[in-house]
């Protein structure tokens, strides 16, 4: 849906010429870029990090200008990493299935690394206390966002409890956290549903992903949590290794110990050979929750 409206529609709309190929294969995607001279390249995170690790030496990827991440939060690391090698701009966008895609995006000159962005024309957007009390600007005031505007979606086809539970008071309740800065631009920090509360403290799994995926040794990474009879919840982490690193999961707790809050850095590491994805390339954290 998003790739549909944010990257196939929009090039129709200004008479764009698109390059689609069957399935992300990275050393596919720079061979249609360097042959079909293309100028923008749209993809969610797992794509770009794919793409950063490639050797491009010898590569004419002079015509490519820009590089637009949505679908899924990009971590730091991964941005500097394609944007040094590129030497191009990462701007990152927000939107869901619900809101007919875009809702929010960084426009060239006007970005915010690790910010979504500002809502696009005709989008409201608030964040949201429990009690539906809409909070003021800045970071220590996380809340869930919420969406109104003409691309929002009627109602969920015959299904008329879910709707009602989404869409309340004429606002798309999106199932995300996050906060507004004093400049306009919006931030998200974590699921709703991927919020840990360990010993009562909230946990955000985006935060702690952050921090490893500038680890060396770690390729990907996803956090959950799990049950504990004591805690509540436990932090979780499930990494990827990168080929030729042998990291145990006393060296990766001991990393995150010292650049995270006590209450924060994972107890136990899972180690894969490669992290779940759906068909779109975002890691799916229900699966490795069992769930």
């Amino acid at each position: 849906m998003c790739g549909l409206s944010s990257v196939i529609n929009v090039s129709v709309r200004f008479g764009g010429c698109l390059s689609i190929l069957p399935r992300f294969q990275p050393a596919a995607v720079l061979d249609a870029i360097e042959a079909d001279r293309c100028t923008v390249i749209g993809g969610v995170p797992t794509m770009l990090h794919a793409l950063a690790r490639l050797d491009i030496a010898g590569r004419d990827l002079s015509a490519l200008r820009v590089a637009v991440s949505g679908g899924a939060s990009l971590p730091e690391d991964i941005m500097r990493t394609f944007e040094d090698k590129y030497r191009i701009e990462v701007l990152e966008g927000y939107g869901m299935t619900e809101t007919a895609s875009s809702c929010t995006f960084n426009r060239p000159g006007d970005r915010k690394v690790l910010s979504i962005g500002k809502p696009l024309w005709g989008v409201r957007m608030r964040v949201c206390d429990r009690a539906g009390r809409t909070l003021p600007a800045g970071r220590e005031h996380v809340g869930e966002i919420l969406i109104r505007g003409h691309n929002v979606m009627k109602g969920y086809l015959g299904r008329p409890e879910a709707t009602a539970e989404t869409l309340r008071d004429g606002w798309l309740h999106t199932g995300d956290l996050g906060y507004m800065d004093e400049d306009g631009f919006y931030f998200i920090v974590d699921r709703a549903k991927d919020l840990v509360i360990r010993g009562g403290y909230n946990v955000y799994s985006r935060e702690i992903e952050e921090v490893l995926y500038a680890h060396p040794g770690i390729r990907e990474a996803a956090v959950i949590g799990k049950p504990d009879e004591r805690l509540g919840e436990e932090v979780v982490a499930v990494v990827a290794l990168r080929p030729g690193h042998d990291v145990s999961a006393e060296d990766i707790i001991a990393y995150t110990r010292e650049r995270l809050a006590a209450y924060k850095y994972p107890r136990e590491i899972r180690f894969m050979a490669e992290l779940p994805k759906g068909p779109s390339g975002k890691i799916l954290k229900s699966t490795l929750r069992g769930g």
